[in-house]
This record gives structure tokens, C-alpha cells and sequence, in this order.
């Protein structure tokens, strides 16, 4: 199921990964930043490490390598990712996923 259009009317947040790959849409704190992702076609996020990080599967699918232990998270899931810890993915066209972010400047909020 599609994000509401309240939600895919909020901002969008500057990504390294091209808009027909991904769809963002966000809220944004002085204490965090919280990111509804949209994967539009399959994709490899590459390992890397920021702040804390907090997220849960709405749709689709992900194998997540966090900290080296990999797991599958599907429709339902929550995962959390401490800050420091490395962490990169596979992510499956179609997949929806919230993620809350403690840096509230994690990522360029655009439009």
C-alpha cells in the first residue's frame, strides 16, 4: 500500500541514489529525522556507519548486514542500528520502509 498523500507531500531528503531508485519523504526535528523510503526497483546499499538509526519494514523486504550479522527483515520487522555500527543492505523493489534517524541532520532535507 502506498504512503498517503500527506506523507508523499512532505519534503524529500538529497540521497546519493537516483529518484527512479528511491522516493523519500520526511519530518524533521531538532532531535532526529524520521524517513519514509520507497524502493522502486532492487537496490544495494553499500556498508557504512552514522548515528543511531531505528526502522521497521511496511512493505517488501530487506536483507540487512548490520554490525556482520545479516538477517532478512520483512513486512512487520523493526530493526536497530547503533550508532557507529556498520551496516549495509539489499533491498527488494517495492520495499517500504520508516527509518528514524537521532542525527537530525543526517541527510539535506530538499523541496
Amino acid at each position: 500500500m502506498p504512503y498517503p498523500n500527506f506523507i508523499t507531500a512532505f519534503p524529500s531528503i538529497d540521497v546519493p541514489f537516483p529518484k527512479d531508485v528511491v522516493q523519500t519523504a520526511v519530518v524533521r526535528s531538532d532531535a532526529g529525522l524520521v524517513a519514509f523510503f520507497t524502493f522502486l526497483k532492487d537496490m544495494e546499499l553499500p556498508a557504512h556507519s552514522h548515528g543511531a538509526q531505528w526502522g521497521t519494514v511496511i512493505e517488501g523486504e530487506i536483507e540487512f548486514t548490520i554490525g556482520g550479522e545479516t538477517r532478512i527483515y520483512g513486512v512487520g520487522d523493526s530493526y536497530t542500528i547503533p550508532s557507529g555500527v556498520e551496516h549495509g543492505a539489499r533491498i527488494k523493489a517495492g520495499t517500504r520502509v520508516i527509518d528514524v534517524f537521532e542525527e537530525a541532520d543526517r541527510y539535506a532535507v530538499i523541496d
